[in-house]
């Protein structure tokens, strides 16, 4: 164990210890006596010593000391009872420690580093202990003190754990915690006088990845847009780079608007994230996607046991994982053994008599007279009460509504089929024989009507024959049903391919969509009742699709078989608006309409888009996106030597793109596609990535001669089209992507420029993907590619995305300003990130109310004219408010006179009265303080002193009780001595100043502003006056400014007599209007020189980055204080 690092004087006082191992920092010592042979003089004595001394003062056999070069004092850091325990230690310090201590020029800094290393790894060891036994133990409320106390942050910046660790900077590593909280990674280190502070958002990680080499050991790189971090020398590595990948994904998922990516309930209330609930959340994301099931199934129960598999005679060992509707099991091995169990089809669970040959059994009968032994279970008793629980009230549930089911059925007398008829008005028999095909439900699958497959000769029928008598055997054996035993078996029956007969069947059991069909009876009717004969969006795609979809295939030139399709894309629509409908639906619906009922194939699309393929068809296909990537990446690892050789691996995956979203069906000829479709509904995911991988290492020296991307391109499609199946040797025509690209490889190969044609079988490339063989270096094979493997890289490759998809969303709202403003390119992309990162404070610490918070989240695509660019980050009033006072160019002296500014410019600029400021609104307001003329600055500032920016409430004639200036008398200024003479006659310039404004008037005819009445203009000059706080040449603009104000006063008595033609008399107040306080101002060359004074709005944005977040952490922790 880790110890607190002691002085030791004397390394090897009275020869009581031996060296095992030694490098130049470090020694690895044994006890004398312990472990030698008995009779030695020295080891006797020494043993007698220990024996004689109290249990407390008995000392550990072995240990590990810390020693200086040229120094007599050394340090125990660490020893145990056992010699392979001391040894791990060893190893961690010579791994992780060793080289990097080479870098410290003085010995006393190594002593000081090893000493703090070593305190933190025994903090994490006594946290993790004691995190075991209770939930918030008394180390994580240190951790959380420190963490407050260090950053700033407000107390609704949840912590979720810290690890000690180092961040390396340069080649020098600083030792100190790093703290994971919701929103954040942040590292404290104190080391040698030395302090370091780092806080990176969630938001701006750009990529995680780990690393090593030089003097870093397996260490954790934080990419951001600006820099990169790496830390070291976790006691656990993998487990802290898991919860930050897992921080980060979790933290973008809910902050960017996915628009369609999903989060946990409990993911989205941030209070609620522990690292316990990261670790539960893990494993239920690892079993929703191993076994496919619902997204909104709950992981209860997770249980080691083994289950009886009766066709290997034996008991197999694995884990149990319950869930809100299924009882899942797999064995060590993934994917070895799987076997799925809905509670729907459970008849009871019982505990069986326990023997030495069956520990604790548990008996699951199932409706079908199946039972299921399970053994070896540790907590038996709670799972099997648990289960049970669940078990009754969803057989109480299916009781209840089938006697609401009949209650309804004996109303209405029944039918084969559903035809639902809307037009009521007259119309001709074949108008009304249309309808009735387009309105009803298919109880048979097309392909019973419309086979393709009709000229088969005599061997092809046999072979079906022949795949049928080997499925029967197998169901005989493994089982029938979503509970049969999933093994090895299975795939290759499946990669034989499946006979048709069985095809829609083995669809429907593979992907547990039986199940959905009869927990819903009648839903689907009710759906397409529901949708069919209304109009949206997605209808109209739909209907540009239809005739797309497989316009090869016979039951797709048919009536018929456009009308089901029809239903199945529109009721699914209907079901899910948030996907609605999305390119490649029609597709993968039509193959499933082939081999299926019409209500089952709905089902099937329902899996396949909610369980099977998550996030791919939302409006920006995340998910294909995401493997996409994912991809890549396997393309660098698995197949390097095409890696290399392929400038740019990303166009090889971008390829793919049409393999992942239809399954293959795009690019393969139609038979060989459908069994790929058959793999997908067995393994998933990873029958698509493994096939892809298979596919490109086939061509993987075609492609590395290729020089452009289309080349590689021909040469993929060429390869896929040629891809035969034994029902079909010579390839049939394919669906229309892929006879599209199969001429094109045509008529690149009649000219020369592509190999020549090369005829793969469709069984071959299945059995060669999920082979596993013997990795090297430079041939790795597909077949070990896990389900845990391709989620981990999937949570990393998220935040990839999506960080993608942000800097597009930035590139769009840039583009669509600039042309609108002066401001340079790099400040306003500075002044966007200062925008967005308002608008992610106010989400991280605010209270959730917030009119832009609560706009975000119920804005759906087409709820509003306005573009998804413009609707991206919005502004509510406090977080304007905040902006405001960081960029203002004139801060002003009152903290409550800027506070009514930026509440009267908020009301100026939110135009539609949505209580909300678009960056485009926000962009202008700062373009015309930095970049504009003056009179445009000054029409902004006279523009918030009237309505609308001037509220009722602030137009208060009770200013006026006691007016800071008079309105009966020219105001006078002490002028310096001698320049009483040089005094103005404010008559007489007011004359000439009128004859001058005609063009001036002539602007304001085209931008017509309001008259300015005299309590308005009394605030105007209130604002006037603030501006100039603090300037180094207050003084003179204060006597300026009084100039002004007296001209303009004179202006407005004249016309208060009627003396005045461009002053009106209103509710017995003068008025003033815009251009002659813009003339009077032009009377003072100093107030011209302020206002025209350029300023350096990047340096401003700067600065403002630097104090926004911590002025924002400081308001609203006062507001969310209690009172």
């Amino acid at each position: 164990m880790w110890l607190n690092p002691e002085e030791v004087l004397l390394k090897n006082a009275l020869k009581l210890w031996v060296t095992e191992r030694s490098n130049d920092f470090f020694l690895l010592q044994r006890r004398r006596g312990h472990g030698e042979p008995a009779g030695r003089i020295s080891g006797l004595l020494v043993g007698a010593l220990d024996s004689v001394l109290d249990s407390n003062a008995r000392v550990s056999p072995f240990r590990i000391l810390l020693q200086v070069p040229g120094s007599q004092v050394s340090w125990v850091i660490a020893n145990g009872a056992a010699a392979e325990e001391v040894r791990r230690h060893w190893d961690w310090l010579v791994h992780n420690l060793l080289r990097s201590l080479c870098v410290f020029e003085n010995k006393e800094d190594v002593a000081s580093f090893v000493r703090g290393k070593v305190r933190g790894l025994i903090a994490e060891e006594v946290r993790s202990r004691q995190a075991a036994q209770e939930e918030e133990p008394e180390k994580f409320r240190e951790a959380l003190v420190k963490f407050e106390l260090h950053f700033g942050l407000p107390s609704s910046e949840k912590l979720v754990t810290y690890y000690s660790c180092c961040c390396w900077k340069g080649r020098v590593p600083r030792q100190g915690f790093l703290y994971l909280s919701i929103n954040h990674a942040a590292f404290y280190s104190f080391l040698l006088g030395k302090e370091v502070k780092l806080v990176i958002p969630w938001a701006e990680v750009t990529w995680l990845e780990r690393v090593s080499g030089g003097l870093m050991t397996d260490a954790v790189r934080i990419s951001t847009r600006r820099r990169q971090r790496e830390f070291s020398m976790f006691l656990n590595p993998d487990e802290a780079f898991g919860v930050i990948g897992q921080l980060a994904d979790i933290a973008l998922r809910r902050l960017l608007d996915s628009e369609g990516l999903e989060v946990d309930r409990v993911l989205q209330q941030p209070a609620r994230i522990t690292k316990r609930v990261l670790e539960e959340q893990a494993l239920r994301e690892y079993v929703l996607a191993l076994f496919r099931l619902p997204r909104s199934e709950r992981l209860h129960e997770v249980a080691p046991c083994s289950v009886w598999t009766p066709h290997a005679r034996c008991h197999t060992a694995g884990t149990l994982y319950a869930t809100d509707g299924y009882l899942c099991f797999s064995s060590r091995e993934e994917a070895v053994c799987m076997l799925l169990i809905p509670l729907s089809e459970v008849l009871s669970i019982e505990k069986a008599e326990s023997t030495a040959l069956l520990p604790n059994p548990v008996i699951v009968s199932l409706r079908t007279k199946k039972a299921f032994q399970l053994i070896e279970l540790p907590a038996r008793d709670q799972l099997v009460e648990n289960v049970g629980s669940r078990l009754r009230a969803l057989q109480w549930k299916k009781s209840a509504f089938r006697s609401r089911r009949d209650g309804k059925r004996s109303a209405s007398a029944p039918t084969p089929y559903y035809t639902f008829c809307y037009d009521t008005a007259p119309a001709d028999e074949d108008e009304m024989e249309e309808q009735v095909l387009r309105n009803t439900v298919n109880s048979e699958a097309l392909m019973t009507a419309f086979h393709q497959n009709q000229r088969g000769s005599d061997g092809t029928q046999r072979a079906e024959r022949e795949k049928e008598r080997r499925w029967e055997e197998h169901f005989s054996e493994f089982g029938r049903g979503v509970h049969m035993f999933r093994t090895d078996k299975m795939h290759r029956l499946v990669a034989m391919g499946i006979p048709e007969s069985l095809r829609g069947e083995l669809w429907m059991t593979l992907s547990d969509a039986c199940s959905e069909v009869e927990a819903h009876q009648g839903y689907y009717a009710s759906v397409v009742q529901k949708s069919m004969g209304h109009s949206s969006l997605a209808t109209e795609e739909i209907e540009r699709d239809l005739h797309r979809s497989l316009p090869d295939h016979p039951a797709f030139q048919n009536p018929t078989g456009i009308a089901a399709l029809r239903r199945v894309l529109t009721a699914y629509a209907h079901r899910n608006p948030k996907i609605g409908y999305c390119q490649s639906m029609n597709i993968l619906a039509s193959v499933l309409l082939l081999y299926t009922k019409e209500e089952e194939a709905f089902w099937l699309l329902v899996a396949v888009c909610e369980r099977m393929l998550p996030d791919y068809f939302n409006r920006r296909v995340i998910g294909a996106q995401v493997d996409q990537s994912v991809f890549e990446q396997l393309i660098r690892e698995r197949l390097p030597e095409l890696a290399e050789r392929v400038p740019d691996v990303s166009a090889l995956s971008s390829v793919s793109l049409s393999w992942f979203l239809t399954l293959f069906l795009s690019v393969l000829p139609f038979l060989s596609a459908v069994r790929v479709v058959d793999c997908f509904f067995l393994h998933g995911i990873n029958a698509i990535f493994r096939l892809g991988l298979t596919a490109l290492e086939a061509n993987a020296a075609l492609l590395s001669a290729c020089t452009d991307d289309g080349q590689a391109l021909m040469i993929l499609a060429s390869f896929l089209d040629q891809v035969g199946s034994e029902e079909s040797p010579c390839p049939p025509s394919s669906p229309p992507a892929a006879a599209e690209d199969a001429s094109t490889t045509h008529n690149s190969s009649s000219s020369g420029d592509a190999p020549a044609v090369r005829h793969t079988n469709i069984t071959d490339l299945i059995n060669e993907s999920h082979e596993v063989r013997p990795a090297n270096r430079f041939h790795q094979r597909f077949g070990d590619l896990t389900v845990r493997q391709v989620e981990g890289l999937r949570c990393r490759h998220r935040i990839r995305v999506l960080q993608a998809h942000e800097d597009t969303t930035k590139d769009n709202a840039l583009r669509v300003v600039t042309p609108d403003v002066s401001i340079s390119a790099e400040t306003l992309s500075a002044v966007y990130d200062l925008f967005k990162t308002e608008h992610f404070i106010s989400l991280y610490w605010g209270d959730g109310s917030s009119a832009a918070a609560a706009e975000a989240a119920a804005w759906r695509p087409g709820d509003s004219c306005r573009s998804h660019v413009e609707r991206q980050y919005r502004l509510d009033r406090p977080q304007f408010k905040s902006l405001y006072g960081l960029l203002a160019p004139w801060p002003g002296d009152a903290h409550q006179h800027v506070d009514t500014l930026a509440n009267r410019t908020f009301t100026l600029l939110d135009q539609d009265g949505d209580n909300l400021v678009t960056f485009r609104e926000f962009t202008g307001w700062l373009d015309t303080l930095y970049c504009e003329e003056l009179n445009e600055k000054i029409r902004l500032l006279y523009r918030l002193h009237i309505p609308p920016a001037l509220t009722e409430s602030e137009d208060d004639p009770s200013l006026m009780k006691s007016p800071p200036m008079s309105t009966n008398r020219p105001l006078r200024v002490t002028l310096p001595s001698g320049a009483a003479a040089e005094e103005p006659d404010y008559l007489e310039q007011l004359k000439q100043m009128l004859k001058d404004l005609g063009r001036e008037r002539e602007k304001d005819v085209e931008k017509p502003v309001p008259l300015m009445n005299q309590s308005q203009f009394i605030q105007f000059c209130k604002t006037l006056y603030s501006m100039f706080h603090g300037d180094p040449e207050e003084s003179e603009l204060f006597q300026a400014i009084a100039h002004v104000t007296s001209l303009v006063l004179q202006i407005g008595e004249a016309g208060h007599r009627g003396s005045g033609s461009e002053v009106a008399r209103d509710d017995g107040e003068w008025t003033v209007s815009f251009a002659q306080i813009v003339a009077s101002l032009l009377t003072e060359q100093t107030l011209v020189n302020f206002f025209e004074k350029p300023v350096d709005l990047s340096a401003k944005v700067a600065a403002a980055k630097e104090k926004q977040y911590h002025q924002r952490a400081g308001l609203l922790s006062l507001q969310r204080a209690p009172r």
